[in-house]
């Protein structure tokens, strides 16, 4: 099991200003839900996150990582747990990072970090109005962490910023605060054994401060300092902290025509502390207007002497400010993103939501931002071109992950989940590199999702929490993107359209012409304005689409909506020729408790409804040869239903086990051999059962430590034995090898190693159809097998698996 590995982990990032760094070496840690995801995005042999941290509890809301005087790389993090975790690199760990220390003193939810790299320590700020400061210490390799002081924040206020710096040729400290209440507080120590003390606290934001930054102005030993402060005010605010009794000159900032609007909210008002010996005043130096929303994120950058600021806002753009040394004034020199007024505020429409984090590269010529979506994007600078070219970054689902399923062929994933999103996944072949991406987002709802199958190469079923189901049909310019991509022809049916976009105040994606989306620029009841069918990029596609693009042009076209059920929809399942679909909803009776099956030509139900179960039917499942269906539920009912004439349309019951678990029944998958099949419930129990005359019968029973939530059987085993996974309610992941014959237990379950299994409960498992490769030998067994694991800690992964 030693070569088991991940071939695609996908998270969506944490939709908080502090919840990611960039580390000098390249490597950048985010929050995604619990867990933290390491990614490097200059990396193009490997792109993607490579692994998740499991840890926490809670929601990771920030990230920081943070060099010892010892010179050793640590990462910082805290979340909603309350918990502040310390990891320590290790290159003998898979992840390349080990848990070294937990700290539990916080009463409520960690919201920042500062850290100050070289020295012993650092602080973590919460929603329990108090900042912590914490010092580092090593003893025989083994790394401690001891409270040095607990700040109690007066007036009282959440901290949502902080950021610690050193004050040069001296041993003093300073630590900034801010938060909700509007204010900077400056705590000073002067030195590492004495605590922090409030010095001044500074005024003139109108909003929330929620970003702190430190920088000095040159390189110079006598250099100032500039604290940069992001406000939801929509204004950035620079401070000159200047040693010294004499004030520094006053800056010409000032003088811009364009503050003259705000010149009662700017004050050049000094304010003095003592650090030691040292005299110390703070100005205000200058306010950056230009945002149109929310700023969250403010960075520095200093390349040779020349200072550079990078702020992200909500109104999804990231700013770079440069000084202009001719007028003295602050000025925008680079913009990207979205224009505000181009898009409405929702996902639907391809907006992004707003931008919640702006980081740049440690080479500074690149920057990320994380999107409302949980997407990031990446620009990267030419300096042939002098031009911000936007490349392919990381995405992912932000809430729970609630089911997936293989496309016949084996070339792309879809997957389903509770951020409303359906999003189609494939890999993507240049040279000798593979990799893979998101290459469509095929479904934006307003619904959570709960459940979703293939119904051929070019259509899925999904289904939500608004009672009824919903058919989609690739577009042509998603099949031109898929091919490109993939390098296998996948093209869509001619008379599909180009692309689909979805109607003002509407769940369904309309679908468009080329030509007639070009001509079309009414927005009453239609497709929105600037509604572009099909992004130029994406004519001769090269590679995976950005963010941009996955919202905006490669959405499916609804082909049906299925209607029938009284409550929402949360099992659904395809036969393989495609021509019927099985469905259930929640229930608490039996009049609910029905399947429901509808036929794909004419898109009618099947009546009447299939009626046993009295509870939920949490999983369905046709045989190989379509010739039954299976059924589990809440009611720890067991059903098989055969089909009753040679069109297989329609079904009735074959046989039943009232009681097949003790508990109820979570998730069923047919073995191969179409007379066998395999359940897995709440009691820790799977069961493999044998399909006799008018029958089922138990033949063999495998009981683990935690509740199976999920299963799944290679359909394309080989020989004399058939490898079922089992995913449990606390994240893992094992393998069952069964006899082929009389499907008997061969060994005992094998886990899958913990720093490959999800940090929550299993929510879905799917093996990937061996046809997807040219290569592959239908009568020789697989060499290594993928397995798409889908969890509750909002990530996804596939998993390569060599036979045994």
């Amino acid at each position: 099991m030693t070569d088991t590995h991940a071939d695609f982990i996908a998270a969506g990032g944490n939709r908080h200003p502090s919840a990611a760094d960039w580390h000098a070496s390249g490597l950048l840690a985010y929050g995604a839900d619990c867990n933290v995801a390491l990614w490097r995005p200059n990396n193009t042999a490997t792109p993607g996150v490579h692994a998740l941290l499991k840890g926490h509890t809670g929601t990771v809301n920030a990230v920081k990582f943070l060099q010892t005087p010892g010179e050793k790389n640590l990462l910082l993090s805290g979340g909603t747990d309350k918990q502040v975790r310390v990891w320590q690199q290790d290159e003998s760990h898979p992840a390349g990072w080990r848990e070294a220390v937990k700290l539990e003193e916080h009463e409520t939810a960690v919201n920042a970090f500062a850290v100050l790299n070289g020295s012993p320590f650092f602080a973590s700020a919460s929603a329990d109005a108090h900042v912590s400061v914490w010092q580092i210490t090593q003893e025989d390799s083994e790394l401690h962490v001891i409270a040095k002081q607990r700040i109690t924040l007066s007036p009282t206020y959440f901290a949502l910023a902080l950021e610690l710096t050193s004050l040069e040729a001296s041993t003093s400290f300073v630590l900034a605060v801010a938060g909700t209440n509007r204010q900077i507080q400056i705590y000073v120590s002067s030195s590492v054994d004495v605590e922090f003390k409030l010095a001044a606290t500074l005024t003139g934001h109108e909003g929330w401060i929620r970003s702190l930054a430190f920088v000095k102005e040159r390189h110079a030993g006598d250099s100032d300092l500039l604290l940069a402060s992001a406000s939801q005010d929509k204004y950035v605010r620079l401070w000159r902290l200047h040693k010294g009794e004499q004030l520094p000159a006053v800056s010409q900032a000032s003088s811009d025509p364009l503050l003259e609007s705000i010149s009662k909210t700017l004050s050049n008002k000094p304010h003095r502390f003592n650090a030691g010996d040292d005299k110390y005043s703070i100005t205000f130096e200058a306010l950056l207007v230009g945002h149109e929303d929310w700023i969250y994120t403010a960075r520095w950058d200093t390349r040779d002497d020349q200072l550079r600021l990078l702020t992200a806002s909500a109104d999804s753009s990231l700013s770079i400010w440069e000084l202009d040394l001719s007028s003295g004034i602050w000025i925008c020199s680079s913009r990207l993103g979205e224009i505000s007024a181009q898009k409405g505020a929702t996902t639907a429409t391809g907006s992004s939501g707003g931008f919640w984090i702006g980081l740049w590269s440690p080479e500074k010529n690149a920057v990320v931002s994380l999107g409302r979506t949980g997407a990031w994007r990446l620009w990267q600078y030419s300096e042939i071109d002098d031009t911000w070219n936007q490349e392919v970054a990381v995405t992912g689902h932000t809430r729970d992950v609630k089911s997936l399923t293989w496309s016949p062929d084996g070339v792309y994933l879809l997957t389903t989940g509770s951020d409303q999103t359906t999003r189609m996944f494939a890999e993507w072949h240049r040279h000798e590199l593979s990799s893979w991406h998101e290459v469509s987002r095929p479904q934006i709802h307003g619904y959570d999702l709960n459940c979703i199958d293939s119904l051929g190469q070019n259509r899925f079923v999904s289904g939500a929490d608004e009672k009824l189901l919903r058919v989609f049909d690739q577009p042509k310019g998603v099949a031109k993107v898929l091919s490109a991509v993939t390098g296998v022809d996948t093209a869509a049916e001619e008379n599909l359209p180009d692309t689909a976009q979805i109607p003002v105040m509407g769940l369904s994606n309309k679908a468009t012409d080329s030509i007639e989306a070009a001509g079309n620029d009414e927005t009453d009841g239609g497709v929105e304005e600037d509604s572009a069918p099909i992004d130029v990029a994406l004519e001769t596609p090269r590679k995976p689409p950005v963010e941009d693009q996955l919202g905006r042009h490669l959405l499916w076209p609804e082909h049906e909506k299925l209607y029938g059920h009284g409550y929402e929809v949360c099992a659904v399942a395809a036969n393989r020729a495609g021509t019927l679909i099985a469905t259930a909803c929640r229930a608490s009776s039996i009049d609910h408790a029905v399947i429901r099956l509808y036929e794909t030509d004419g898109w009618r139900e099947m009546k009447p409804p299939l009626k046993t179960h009295s509870l939920t039917v949490t999983s369905l499942g046709f045989s190989h040869d379509d010739q039954y269906l299976l059924s589990v539920g809440r009611d720890r009912q067991c059903c098989i239903w055969s089909a009753k004439d040679s069109d297989k349309m329609q079904f009735e019951l074959y046989a039943t086990d009232l009681k097949a678990h003790s508990r109820m029944i979570l998730d069923c998958a047919w073995l191969p051999s179409n007379r066998a099949f395999i359940t897995a419930g709440r009691d820790k129990k799977v069961h493999v059962w044998g399909v006799e005359h008018k029958s089922i019968r138990r033949q063999a029973e495998v009981s683990f430590q935690q509740p199976v939530t999920a299963i799944a059987c290679l359909r394309d085993n080989v020989g004399s034995a058939v490898t079922c996974a089992a995913g449990l309610e606390d994240g893992s992941v094992l393998l069952l090898r069964l006899d082929a014959s009389d499907h008997c237990i061969q060994q005992d379950p094998k886990i899958l190693p913990s720093a490959l299994a999800p940090a929550k409960a299993i929510t879905s498992l799917a093996w990937r159809p061996r046809t997807h490769s040219k290569d592959v030998d239908e009568e020789q067994p697989l060499k290594i097998a993928q397995l798409a694991v889908a969890s509750e800690d909002t990530s996804f992964r596939i998993l390569a698996i060599p036979s045994p």
